[in-house]
């Protein structure tokens, strides 16, 4: 056996055993924080074997036997339901536990012959407390009494971590649900409640009915002082919002989302909603956003509840995408599966395309495709480096598994659905995915099933050939239009940051990949879009040459393709003259590509700063997000003797703009308005060092503090962040105390993220001490990045870090710990000569830690610092005379 099968042995079920149902039964013991239960498996043993190997960690196993299933599962389902194991007891089994391998191995005293059975076992475990599994967390009620709320999350491989089982996603199933509680308390799982039996002791059995087939890892229960809203019939699919008790008044957007969005993608799809309900169930610790447990979806609380007259329109436009995102899953990811998790790329790709399709339908003066340029320049930023990855790799261990749930997954992978359903239409794109989910429904797939399914209704397009060469290499390319005598000429290279032989690491060869099949769409604006697909030819990739007369040739027209573009010599100059005839996607890509260009060296400094100047009258607050994103890194390089010369840039280049739109909020403005003023508080607010933004934002603060009333939604975060990081260390406990007591879930994180910009030394350490206990577990990463990335905190930050992070470790789920640690790709700290002198020590850290198969992770982390670390240093010698010139 070859050393990769002897890797996939390890961690892959024999293939013997095909579950076909379970009925689970669970009780809890929450003073003892473990719960103890039985399950009954039927399965089918596809060959003869003496031993039956399913999936258990941390687990006690007992009491296992199977049975000939004709003659048992009458017996099977009423000893997981709770009655003596007395009847139809099957032949025993030896149970042994591989803990390494999180395996449970049931042995038979002699060959059991192929055939359906039923496996019954009996086992126990321990309550968690990092967030996997089945879990705690806590919460106040309106009383101030903190309570508990016992649930589960187990994607990817945490269902082994709740009850034996065939751990999976292709061994799909039936289950049938059974919990023990209090009496008192209120449980949820994925199908409807169908009996409820009172039993000794104040305790009650709640039994639930099947599911469809689906796999162990959208099995789902919680239990806890939860109340629910009255299910409303949402086109025929009971639809309720389950919160922790006290929390009813935050859930109509939720319902109102959550209606529209099963209606809207009923009709997209072509398909009913697949399960019997919809239960979406807030969670007071949760590690992800939300999971797309069929029919009972849970989320953490800020990504559900709300009061939508005090959240801001990125606040609510989350929440949406969140709940639009699982729901979106309920088909693809529930309905249809991947077949192993080397394709949870797919899942989460297209749930994040179709989140956005809905929530555009739903709110589409949010201009949600512009937004997601934001994001998608996110995925950029880990995709440009040489420890990439392809979008879809081979998964082997657990850890691996998890390590696929990041930007690439979700934003390019969702881009590249975009890109495709661009170039081949909309209609054509929806046509395929509808054959695609019927051929496929309650059974697993491979990403290539997809592509063959739109390649079907194509109209002869090489719809697989063209996604293999985006899906099974890393990287992009960055195209270089010019525009020549009647044509545009388009030529193309990979993108990277860094050149090869600089690169931090050289233990694995660049993953960024070449040839790629690019759909392109040029516009002789105004004029019909041409779509060419650029592949390269025989010996090498020709040049692009796309016809052009007059007009104002736009390439990547839409703004929808995943690659970098510049415009080159007099087309540039033409594209920069003509901003306002470019949608704000095409701006926004403008001035992002541009800014990766200039880090990537091939474009200078100069020229980004002047294209900053030209933006005029622009409106659109993702293309000044974009700005602040890049003068972040430039003022890093303008840290001592250019600090006061680069503050007066920003005011120069900002203050105008907000005094052309106004401080304060007017009359009935468009979502785009509130958005972008928000941007400008902060700019000139943080790195501008504007007095009169200073003074602004502190009225702004102490008046609602007086009035007793919120910030207007709008600018809260921007004030909060500019009084935190402007004033004294009375200023941070002000913020402090209105993060203890939070208005709602919203409310506590725009405060926790304010805290993170402290710039006084005892509020630093502080705020530091607080993620040892005081801030949600959950919330610890996002805090933490936040802290590295200020550049008056990210040194201590990083000595605290280093410092406490066994304590740490002990707190957060391992995936967590890596994205605290990712954050040191934001960590530029110079010494007095000029150098980066933390990059040799966050290396040498990580190199001490074993993080696994999400080792690459760490990689990418270490090689953006690096790439930021060159910027800044190239940077600061010229800094003084770039700014003079711009």
């Amino acid at each position: 056996m070859g050393t990769e099968q002897a890797e996939d042995a390890d961690y892959r079920l024999p293939g013997t055993a095909l579950p076909s149902r379970y009925v689970l039964s669970v009780a809890p013991d929450f003073d003892e924080r473990s719960f103890s239960g039985e399950v009954a498996i039927e399965l089918t043993l596809t060959e003869a074997v003496s031993r039956i190997v399913a999936n258990a960690a941390e687990l006690e196993v007992h009491d296992a036997t199977l049975s000939p299933a004709g003659a048992t599962r009458a017996a099977g389902a009423s000893r997981a339901a709770g009655a003596s194991r007395a009847a139809g007891a099957g032949a025993p089994l030896e149970v042994s536990l591989d803990a390494a391998r999180e395996r449970v191995v049931f042995a038979a005293d002699s060959t059991i012959e192929p055939g359906d059975y039923v496996l019954t076992c009996s086992f126990a475990g321990r309550i968690g407390e990092r967030l996997q599994g089945f879990y705690r967390s806590t919460f106040a009620d309106p009383d101030g009494t903190e309570r508990e709320i016992f649930s589960t999350h187990l994607e990817a491989t945490d269902a082994r971590r709740a009850f034996p089982c065939f751990d999976e996603p292709e061994l799909k199933a039936v289950f049938s649900v059974t919990l023990e509680l209090p009496d008192d308390l209120f449980a949820v799982s994925n199908a409807p409640e169908v009996a409820v039996e009172r039993l000794p002791g104040g305790r009650k059995r709640v039994r639930f009915e099947d599911t469809m087939r689906m796999s162990t890892y959208l099995v789902a229960y919680a239990i806890g002082p939860f109340e629910a809203t009255e299910a409303i019939d949402a086109g025929g699919v009971p639809l309720r919002v389950v919160v922790p008790r006290g929390s009813l008044g935050l859930t109509s957007f939720a319902l109102q989302v959550a209606t529209h969005a099963l209606s809207y993608f009923s009709e997209y799809f072509d398909l009913p909603y697949p399960a019997q309900k919809l239960d979406l169930v807030a969670i007071p610790d949760f590690a992800m956003g939300a999971m797309e447990n069929l029919g009972c979806i849970t989320f953490r609380e800020q990504d559900l509840l709300c009061n939508p007259a005090e959240s801001s329109i990125p606040e609510l436009a989350r929440i949406g995408e969140v709940i639009d995102h699982e729901i979106a899953h309920m088909w693809f990811g529930d309905l249809v599966t991947m077949r192993w998790w080397n394709g949870v790329w797919l899942n989460e790709a297209f749930a994040t395309f179709m989140s956005i399709c809905c929530l555009d339908d739903f709110r589409p003066e949010w201009n949600r495709w512009v937004t997601f340029g934001t994001e998608k320049d996110m995925a950029f930023g880990i995709d440009g480096l040489h420890s990439t990855r392809a979008i879809e790799f081979p998964v082997r261990s657990p850890d691996e598994a998890d390590a696929m749930f990041d930007w690439l997954t979700y934003l390019k992978g969702g881009n590249i659905l975009r890109m495709v359903e661009q170039y081949l239409g909309a209609d054509r794109f929806r046509e395929g995915v509808r054959k695609y989910l019927r051929t496929h429904a309650y059974v697993n797939t491979e990403t290539t099933d997809l592509w063959d399914a739109i390649e079907s209704v194509s109209g002869g397009r090489p719809v697989r050939s063209m996604l293999d060469s985006w899906i099974f290499q890393g990287g992009h390319p960055v195209l270089t239009a010019s525009r020549e005598e009647g044509e545009i000429v388009v030529t193309a290279q990979p993108f990277a940051f860094l050149l090869d032989e600089d690169r931090p690491s050289r233990d694995h060869p660049s993953a960024i990949g070449r040839d790629w099949l690019v759909p392109v769409l040029v516009e002789d604006r105004p004029g019909e879009i041409v779509r060419e697909l650029f592949g390269p030819a025989p010996g090498g990739r020709d040049p692009l040459r796309v016809p052009v007369g007059s007009g104002l040739p736009v390439v990547n027209a839409g703004g929808s393709g995943t690659y970098r573009l510049r415009y080159s010599g007099r087309l540039r100059d033409e594209i920069v003259d003509h901003l306002d005839s470019l949608s704000a996607l095409e701006r926004f890509n403008l001035v992002s590509d541009s800014w990766a260009c200039t880090l990537a060296g091939f474009s200078a400094t100069r020229e980004f700063l002047a294209l900053t100047r030209r933006l005029g009258r622009e409106d659109d607050p993702n293309v000044w997000g974009a700005v602040e994103n890049a003068l972040a890194l430039i003022g890093l390089a303008a840290l001592g003797k250019a600090e006061e010369a680069f503050a007066a840039f920003v005011r120069s280049l900002v203050s105008p703009q907000l005094d052309r739109l106004g401080w304060e909020l007017a009359g009935a403005e468009s979502p785009d308005h509130q958005r972008i003023r928000a941007v400008f508080i902060t700019l000139l607010g943080t790195i501008g060092r504007d007095p009169g933004t200073h003074a602004f934002a502190r009225e702004a603060f102490e008046g609602s503090s007086a009035r007793g009333e919120p910030l207007p939604p709008s600018i809260a975060e921007a004030v909060l962040t500019v009084v935190v990081s402007s004033g004294s260390s009375e200023a941070f406990e002000e913020v402090r105390d209105c993060f203890r007591k939070p208005g709602d879930p919203l409310s506590r994180a725009r405060h926790l993220f304010a805290l993170c910009a402290a710039h006084d030394t005892e509020s630093i350490d502080e705020i530091l001490h607080m993620l040892l206990s005081e801030v949600r577990a959950q919330d610890v990463h996002l805090a933490y990045r936040r802290l590295l990335a200020n550049p008056v905190a990210g040194a201590m930050a990083w000595q605290f870090l280093v410092e406490h992070w066994d304590e740490l470790a002990k707190r957060l789920p391992s995936h967590a710990m890596v994205r605290v640690y990712a954050g040191v790709s934001n960590l530029v700290q110079l010494d007095s000569d000029g150098e980066p002198r933390l990059l040799l020590a966050t290396r040498e850290f990580a190199a001490t830690r074993p993080f696994g198969g999400r080792q690459r992770l760490i990689e990418q982390a270490l090689e953006r610092q690096v790439v930021n670390a060159r910027f800044v240093v190239a940077t600061r010698q010229s800094i003084a005379e770039l700014l003079a010139e711009a």
